[in-house]
């Protein structure tokens, strides 16, 4: 079970930071978002036993994932918010191998918190 929160509204250039809790300690966890009528798209990627992180080129200098361990939840702290990022945002869990931003490889999922940015 994934469960996200720190979504909310905020003015261009604003901040959030998205939390997401896990029931248990997953290996590879990932933020993904879908706006109205787009795909929904890989953001941020890590690899729990490193850190190691990888970004979807809009957001990389602004959005930065990471984790805590001993709470099992992995963040998403986002600065220079833009009108562009609002969207539901979603983590993720468990990829199935491929493409880590193909949403599709994906095996768990949380439900979603909304960032709206105006």
């Amino acid at each position: 079970q994934l469960v996200e929160s720190g979504g909310g509204s905020v003015q261009t250039g604003g901040s959030l930071r998205l939390s997401c809790e896990a029931s248990r300690y997953r290996t590879w966890m990932a933020w993904f978002r879908q706006a109205p009528g787009r795909e929904r798209e890989g953001v941020a990627l890590i690899y729990r036993g490193t850190g190691d992180a990888r970004y979807v080129d809009s957001v990389k200098g602004r959005f930065t994932i990471s984790q805590d361990n001993a709470k099992n939840t992995v963040y998403l702290q986002m600065i220079d918010l833009k009108p562009e990022d609002t969207a539901m945002y979603y983590c993720a869990a468990e990829s199935r191998g491929g493409i880590w931003s193909d949403w599709t490889k994906w095996e768990y999922w949380g439900q979603g918190t909304q960032v709206t940015v105006s």
